[in-house]
């Protein structure tokens, strides 16, 4: 099994060379082919589909997540339209990022670079398959994939139609693999593959994520799993948060910028957590609430310390009021995973602190977390959401695929 996996880390280090060489032309034609067989291939992804949501009912996986592993043809041709999006999108890859001249005649360049091979740890979301090789492959990485076992079907069948259109344009398969070892050791084989994987991303639940960075010893970019908040401010417009935290919560439930939790301050509580409860309650959706929100809607269940932190991915929500803005940003900065949070307000000022003092990855006034994406973002798509602090943060698109390198030119210079 091992060897398996490192002939996999050596065959797309190779590639990884040759895919650095590419023009922007050269991977854009990639690109576009990939996308045109995306859709000649749908019919087969289709099925492949179908065996593992089948299978996933089958083992009882909870609606919300057989949605995030499903596919339609709608959803292929938007899969496509992604990869379209990325080659249309400049590559940041030789962009000069500082040019300076010494004192000493020295011309120095920072010059952004591809990151080598890329792995990919991820869970059942067959569109991370198209989406991270599109991002790769446009910035000069090759890529490794290890999505979970509920999509290998999937998962096989989006890589062979990447596969032929590399095939067709001459460019080396070996640019995207994926790993059909689905075990825990297949991924442990793979989080030590140090020298030939350069950085390891895990995109899924709170405990792969957990697992990959305290058992890797490949560099990790740690995406985050999505606690997200809306904070209903003293003075917002109750019908806005009512769309807004519909939006948020039940447009699609399985995917981490869902709204998991609603903080609202106490002096509009009284409006607005019955239009704001109602409404969720008529969605389906399951509340858990402090003594306050139990109190104004007799419906909800009492809230524990747990579901404060919780990240449910269902139909399920907590409810807290808070006393002021100083409380709902001092509790939102406790539990959030430091992902998406959103204030809802018509006071510049609560929106100027909120911005200011939320410590997460993307702050929003006054409209739906749903939009931390990076399709939304204008990245044609996203690897994953980084909530850590170092080299990439939020919607990761084609220049957090990149490095930088310094090109010094000299005359003869010598240091004295």
């Amino acid at each position: 099994m091992s060897v398996c996996i490192e002939e996999l880390g050596k065959r797309a280090r190779a590639a990884a060379a040759r895919l650095a060489l590419l023009s922007d032309k050269d991977k854009n034609l990639v690109l576009e082919a990939a996308a045109d067989e995306l859709i000649r291939h749908k019919y087969e992804i289709l099925a492949a589909n179908g065996l593992d949501v089948a299978a996933a009912r089958a083992k009882g996986m909870k609606e919300s997540l057989v949605d995030r592993l499903t596919l339609s043809t709608a959803r292929i041709e938007g899969i496509a339209e992604g990869v379209r999006q990325v080659a249309a999108l400049p590559n940041p890859v030789g962009e000069v990022v500082t040019d300076t001249v010494r004192p000493n005649g020295l011309h120095i360049r920072e010059v952004r670079v591809p990151l080598g091979v890329v792995g990919m740890i991820y869970e059942a979301r067959p569109n991370v398959t198209a989406d991270t090789f599109a991002l790769c492959f446009k910035t000069g990485n090759a890529v490794i994939l290890r999505g979970g076992s509920d999509a290998l079907q999937s998962n096989k069948a989006i890589v062979a139609a990447l596969h032929a259109a590399l095939k067709a344009c001459g460019r080396p398969e070996d640019a995207v693999l994926l790993v059909e070892d689905t075990s825990r050791e297949g991924a442990a084989q793979m989080m030590r593959l140090r020298g030939l994987i350069d950085v390891l991303i895990p995109r899924g639940g709170a405990g792969l994520i957990r697992s990959v960075v305290e058992n890797s010893t490949v560099p990790v970019i740690e995406t985050g799993s999505g606690n997200c908040h809306i904070y209903v401010d003293e003075s917002a417009d109750p019908d806005m948060a009512v769309r807004i935290i519909h939006n948020a919560k039940t447009q699609r439930t399985g995917v981490c910028n869902a709204c998991e939790s609603l903080v609202i301050h106490r002096n509009i509580a009284d409006r607005a957590i019955p239009a704001i409860g109602a409404d969720l309650l008529a969605a389906g959706v399951r509340i858990h609430g402090d003594e306050e929100t139990c109190r104004l809607l007799p419906q909800a269940e009492p809230a524990t310390d747990e579901d404060w932190y919780t990240e449910y991915l269902d139909l399920e929500i907590s409810i807290k009021v808070v006393d002021d803005l100083d409380q709902a940003i001092e509790h939102i900065n406790r539990c959030s995973t430091q992902h998406s949070e959103a204030i809802i307000t018509r006071d510049p000022a609560a929106a100027a602190r909120f911005r200011a003092e939320i410590d997460s990855a993307c702050v929003y006034v006054n409209a739906s977390t749903r939009f931390t994406d990076g399709f939304e973002f204008g990245f044609g798509a996203e690897i994953g959401i980084s909530t850590q602090k170092l080299h990439a943060r939020g919607p990761m698109g084609l220049r957090a695929l990149t490095t930088s390198r310094y090109l010094i030119d000299g005359d003869g210079q010598i240091r004295g």
